[in-house]
């Protein structure tokens, strides 16, 4: 019979490759709850109607990437293609919004057919952050430089640049979208065949276009700032001001418009020039109106969303992952008779209680001496604690070094104690603790 494999574009992440996602997500979560954000978990399947009234119908996202199917109750349904949308759902729906400011993150798969290739894939993982309640420019600079401090974290501040912008309001936009759209209608054929179908659809997203003829195009095409309201240059003014203060570097780019329909005023993209044609590894902004367009109160909103398989790619380009951080065990116990195996249980069991984040294998199975200690060694320890006959009768746990020299010393359990607690700290504070 054929094997079954993964659906094309939904990667698994295996053993070894996890411990990336826990290194990134750990200090992610850490960084966000010493902001004072709090998580809340979102379902990853929504009415489809969800998407079609905040993303945008015209939106490539709505119009030709949705995961969308029919229910056995006739319901038209549809795997979250980003996480916005569901958070303003829910927290309308449960009455978060209702006089009250809100700071909230969230964790899981996104889902969109697109082509896969390196660090774009049909199902991909986001951290999303969202916060209402908030009218100045001043959560949105708290957002972008809690990021910075995220991107300083993790090692790879020098390999990301800042772009902002400001989309204005609503009616700033449609003005401007009048006048775009009187200046390409005559460059039309011009154009490349997507940017000709966003012409009568969503002319901001030509901006998007990676085609060259067509970014020639859009280079002389009118600014938007000449049609910018008072409001929201003022908004813009203070937010430069504030990550000015702060020491925050930025690039001021009035292409960026962003894919999702709900935006207003601010708009950024963290991007690197290390990934190739996938370089925006964080993305937001604010979308004042979206939660009045889903039937709430008119609630000021202001959030962004990272991917982490491009941020954790850009990690490992930039040298930034840890040392060791694909190992998985700091040591392995095994006793070289099944007769001393309960001794062996028994030290694992005490070792792991007196020494915090120990992370201890015990050999299972059986096999003789040179078998157990291939699997030690095959485990990816640092090293092997081993017990045999005359260990158990003294006492004492013999250790050998498994990735330096090794070299293999008989122990006091007091003694041992003091090494495997150095070698946590090493790991957890060291380097490895970035």
């Amino acid at each position: 019979m054929k094997k079954i494999q993964s659906v094309r574009g939904m990667p698994d992440v295996l053993p070894g490759s996890s411990a990336r996602w826990q290194w990134l997500e750990t200090r992610a979560k850490a960084i966000l709850a010493g902001w004072g954000y709090r998580e809340i978990r979102l379902p990853v399947l929504e009415h489809t109607g969800l998407f079609a009234r905040s993303v945008g119908e015209s939106t490539d996202i709505v119009a030709k990437e949705m995961y969308t199917f029919t229910d056995r109750s006739g319901d038209s349904v549809t795997l979250r293609p980003e996480g916005t949308a569901g958070c303003v759902r829910a927290c309308e729906e449960h009455g978060l919004l209702y006089n009250q400011t809100q700071r909230l993150w969230y964790a899981g798969p996104m889902f969109r057919y697109e082509r896969p290739q390196k660090g774009r894939y049909r199902q991909f993982e986001q951290i999303g952050v969202e916060c209402f309640g908030f009218e100045g420019p001043d959560i949105d600079a708290e957002l972008i430089i809690m990021t910075a401090e995220l991107w300083r974290t993790l090692g790879v501040a020098d390999a990301v640049t800042l772009e902002l912008n400001t989309l204005g309001s609503p009616e700033a936009r449609a003005a401007y979208r009048e006048a775009l759209v009187e200046w390409l209608t005559p460059r039309r054929e011009e154009l490349d065949a997507d940017s000709q179908r966003r012409l009568l659809q969503n002319p901001l997203r030509i901006f998007d276009s990676k085609v060259a003829k067509t970014q020639e195009i859009v280079a002389d095409a009118p600014s938007f700032m000449d049609y910018l309201d008072a409001g929201s240059a003022a908004h813009f003014d203070g937010l430069k001001g504030l990550l000015d203060a702060a020491g925050v570097r930025y690039v001021v780019n009035p292409r960026i418009v962003r894919g999702l329909d709900y935006y207003t005023r601010t708009v950024f993209e963290w991007t690197t020039d290390r990934l190739g044609a996938q370089g925006t590894v964080c993305a937001g902004g604010r979308y004042d109106g979206l939660v009045a367009q889903l039937g709430g109160r008119t609630t000021p909103a202001v959030g962004f969303a990272m991917g982490i398989e491009r941020v954790l790619l850009l990690a490992d380009e930039v040298g930034a992952l840890p040392d060791h951080i694909d190992r998985e065990v700091d040591v392995y116990l095994l006793s070289l008779d099944d007769a001393d195996l309960a001794a062996a249980l028994s030290l694992s069991r005490s070792l792991r209680a007196e020494v915090p984040g120990l992370r201890l294998q015990m050999h299972c199975g059986g096999g003789k001496p040179k078998t157990r200690l291939k699997r030690a060694d095959a485990s990816g320890a640092e090293v092997a604690l081993i017990l045999g006959e005359s260990e158990v009768a003294a006492g004492t746990i013999a250790v050998k070094a498994l990735r330096a020299g090794g070299d293999q010393r008989t122990l006091t359990r007091e003694a041992l104690l003091e090494e495997l607690r150095a070698l946590v700290a090493v790991r957890t504070e060291g380097r490895d603790g970035k």
